[in-house]
């Protein structure tokens, strides 16, 4: 976990994961109990339009978690929401970038808001994301 740098538009420090693997998305599937075939077989994904296997949103939006977790107390994180822009795909390699774009209330008492990009190697954005922070 890095220092609280609670400046406005501070910008944390990134998150890069490991390439998302196939092996990694069947695990998620068990996990999860989300057997969705469009997350393991390619035939499925390409019978779904997405152009063979998609990563689950929500294995996605647990690396936004993971993020947080390391920039934050876990104990102290509010608020998270997430939308998701893009499928992410077996090989690609995400990028959790995360700021905090506003602090709010009194001096000792307040809710740091931070907004979370998760991008793939080619820049693509997969995730906006945004969650709350509470003082201590």
């Amino acid at each position: 976990m890095q220092t609280i740098n609670t400046d406005h538009h501070a910008v944390l420090e990134p998150l890069v994961k490991e390439p998302i693997s196939p092996v990694q998305l069947v695990r998620y599937a068990g996990a999860s109990g989300d057997f969705n075939p469009i997350h393991t077989v390619h035939d499925e994904g390409v019978r779904a339009g997405h152009g063979g296997v998609i990563a689950h949103g929500m294995l996605v939006m647990g690396f936004m978690a993971e993020a947080a977790g390391r920039w934050f107390p876990e104990r102290r994180i509010r608020q998270m929401k997430a939308r998701f822009i893009e499928p992410s795909r077996a090989g690609e390699i995400l990028t959790v970038n995360g700021s905090i774009t506003e602090v709010s209330g009194a001096t000792g008492c307040c809710l740091t808001i931070c907004d979370v990009v998760i991008t793939n190697e080619h820049g693509s954005t997969k995730l906006l994301g945004r969650f709350g922070v509470e003082a201590d």
